[in-house]
């Protein structure tokens, strides 16, 4: 992969932190539940550090990506149909698009470390991809508590 590719792809990612960190924001500010309005916060705040870690590693290690050009498919498309996050939406409605977004943000991570050819690069883009599946799977339990409270 070219570092002019690498460096969209990182632009991409970066605006997707942006944009889970606009929701978060918003659904956290309409909160009126406590605990909905901590868990939003945290995540907001969790998508604000991917944010500030990205734009380091571009303006620092933009000429220098190392990525293995044999691998090529990101998949990064596939998330595009995804539909634009709204705060006027029902608290399940929100948690489904807030999961879908940690499982695309997880996947692409993933896919990153997969080519990337630096260990470090490696490391970094698999330790965000952790944190995705650490969202992902909380806003999980969240939801199931929320959508099915007669299985308690």
């Amino acid at each position: 992969m070219k570092a002019e590719e690498a460096k969209k792809i990182l632009s991409l990612a970066i605006d997707r932190e942006v944009e889970a960190y606009t929701f978060y924001r918003t659904v956290a500010d309409k909160a009126k539940d406590k605990a909905m309005k901590s868990i939003f916060d945290e995540l907001a705040g969790e998508e604000k550090k991917h944010r500030e870690f990205l734009q380091a590693f571009l303006a620092k290690e933009g000429k220098g990506l190392k990525f293995d050009a044999t691998k090529k498919d990101y998949k990064i498309v596939e998330a595009l149909p995804t539909p634009p996050l709204s705060p006027d939406l029902k608290p399940t409605e929100g948690l489904i698009i807030a999961i879908r977004k940690e499982l695309e943000a997880m996947q692409m991570y993933t896919q990153l470390a997969n080519a990337s050819s630096d260990t470090e690069q490696q490391f970094l883009f698999q330790q965000l991809a952790n944190m995705e599946k650490t969202h992902k799977a909380r806003l999980e339990d969240i939801y199931t508590d929320m959508a099915f409270p007669e299985s308690w």
